[in-house]
């Protein structure tokens, strides 16, 4: 099937929703309106194409957007679809150095961004000021003109978006109109969405799930999307917008539950209805929530816990748990909102394929991917794009999973080396490592997730000669501890270690391969014997 780019989608939804309201901003932000409809949403995307075409931006161009969403982010980035340019989305939290190393491999020529982030961008690149407050600024980049027109289709490249550790090997992904429209246009096949829908997300737009569940998806369907990081605010916010799908990470989901389950057995009244009625609970759950107007809650970018997700499905409170990876555009699979199977996140959407690599007798394998929304590749990295898809098209996931009689997918546990905060938030152990292991003083480190209270451990195997002969050997700790700080500096503060406690000392090397990596498969749980905390 010949899929439609991104911009004759979204201009569909501009022609049929002229009149609604499609983005509105949660908090105010000087300069900009609180609110769009679809039809202005349609000519700020116009008046800004125009604009960026002036400036040069033209088919195959990487322009860079590094801000927290607002309507002049998603008018930026329908205004690069619309130029058949790229879309880079940054980490606004991102360190200079991290975003420097992303922009350079890109080849962004110009950003958009805000005003606090400009001295973030590297002086070649041309900085456009979303805030109006130093030149050039958005508001004059705006030209009326002819509409552009660029010569795209399925397969040309509309987001490329960073997935590895950013000052070691960065590794971009490379999405088409074409992955992309094939899930939305599969993924509303499982999960419809109205035009009367309003989405409230905490996933943030540089993220591909904030991106294309969370903006995309939404204009696409004609509905209202709103975005919050004010975790305090989501009963307020859910209220006071009637907000119909709320997308979020599951340390919120968990926190949600568990502060409606207090509610709930602070009465005796609605502690024994819970147990006899629990649907009586949720109904007026719902109705305190969101009017009445909530249909379901969306979990993504991290494991939930079966019993929050069978929590609410009791209380008749929709709870979807979706899986995906960056490479996937992002959604490969959805879970029924009333799943009665605990773990699952559902069948792959419409026109995808999975399967197991070399199943283990219990079932379990590596999970495999075929279908419309896998990637085109890693961008100038041929040799990673072959090692991750097949000949026969298969996309290698790196995650652990099984599948049932009927096709649905229970992950296991990842593979790869990725840690995944509750947040939401992806740690890559290298990327620390790399850093780490530039300290004279170490010789060599392994990074990991701490079970026990979901810190990140780094787990060092000292130089003792150098500490030896500075004087540092009977300090170690202490003295490694502080190079560690400084070094981490350079990173983004959720990849930091926090305290020296999350800093274990080791007196032997690493188990190493025939190759000389460390069998990082030989920590994933068990403390060290021979580590001092």
């Amino acid at each position: 099937m010949k899929l439609p780019t991104l911009t004759e989608l979204i201009d569909r939804s501009i022609a049929e929703n002229h009149a609604r309201l499609a983005l509105r901003n949660t908090r105010a932000i000087p300069g900009e309106e609180p609110e769009i409809t679809y039809e202005a949403l349609g000519s700020l995307v116009h008046r800004l194409a125009v604009g960026l075409q002036e400036l040069g931006v033209t088919v195959g161009d990487r322009v860079a957007i590094l801000s927290r969403p607002r309507i002049r982010f998603a008018a930026s980035v329908l205004a690069i679809f619309r130029l058949g340019a790229w879309v880079v989305p940054v980490d606004p939290t991102h360190t200079a150095e991290e975003i420097e190393v992303v922009l350079r491999h890109a080849g962004v020529r110009i950003a958009l961004t805000t005003h606090d982030l400009l001295d973030r961008v590297p002086h070649d690149v041309t900085a456009i000021d979303f805030d109006d407050r130093r030149q050039p600024t958005f508001s004059s980049v705006l030209r009326d003109g002819p509409q552009p027109a660029a010569a795209i289709d399925e397969d040309s490249v509309a987001v490329l978006a960073y997935t590895s550790g950013t000052t070691g090997d960065p590794k971009g992904v490379m999405l088409t109109h074409g992955n992309i429209a094939a899930d939305l246009i599969h993924g509303t096949k499982v999960i419809p969405v109205y035009s009367d829908d309003v989405f409230l997300a905490i996933a943030p737009w540089h993220h591909i799930l904030g991106l294309v569940a969370c903006l995309i998806l939404p204009l696409y369907g004609g509905a209202l999307a709103l975005y919050t990081d004010e975790y305090r605010r989501l009963a307020d916010l859910m209220q006071t917008h009637g907000v119909s799908i709320f997308v979020g990470v599951p340390k919120l989901h968990h926190a949600l539950y568990e502060r409606l389950l207090a509610k709930v057995e602070a009465s005796t009244v609605t502690r024994i209805l819970h147990r006899v009625a629990p649907r009586v609970i949720g109904r007026g759950i719902k109705k305190r929530l969101t009017g009445g107007r909530l249909r379901f809650l969306v979990s993504g970018s991290a494991p939930l816990d079966p019993g929050v997700a069978m929590g609410f499905r009791r209380m008749g409170i929709g709870m979807m748990e979706g899986y995906g990876l960056t490479e996937t555009s992002p959604v490969i699979s959805l879970s029924d909102p009333f799943s009665r199977k605990s773990g699952s996140v559902g069948r792959p959407i419409p026109e995808v394929e999975a399967r197991i690599l070399d199943p283990w007798p219990d079932g379990v394998g590596e999970l495999l991917i075929r279908g419309p929304i896998v990637m085109k590749g890693y961008y100038r990295n041929t040799q990673a794009t072959e090692q991750a898809i097949d000949p026969d098209g298969w996309f290698h996931t790196g995650d652990l999973a099984c599948l049932d009689e009927t096709g649905e997918i229970f992950l296991k546990g990842r593979a790869k080396n990725v840690i995944v905060l509750e947040s939401g938030k992806n740690v890559y152990p290298e990327e620390l490592e790399w850093e780490i292991g530039r300290i004279p003083h170490v010789e060599e480190v392994l990074v990991r997730y701490r079970e026990s209270d979901g810190a990140i451990e780094a787990i060092v195997y000292p130089n003792q000669e150098r500490l030896q002969a500075d004087g540092m050997l009977k300090r170690a700790r202490e003295h490694i501890w502080n190079e560690v700080r400084t070094r981490l500096e350079r990173l983004a503060p959720y990849k930091r270690l926090r305290s020296i406690r999350q800093l274990v000392l080791t007196d032997r090397p690493f188990p190493k391969t025939s190759t000389l990596d460390i069998k990082r498969h030989l920590f994933r749980f068990e403390e060290r014997k021979d580590a001092r905390p």
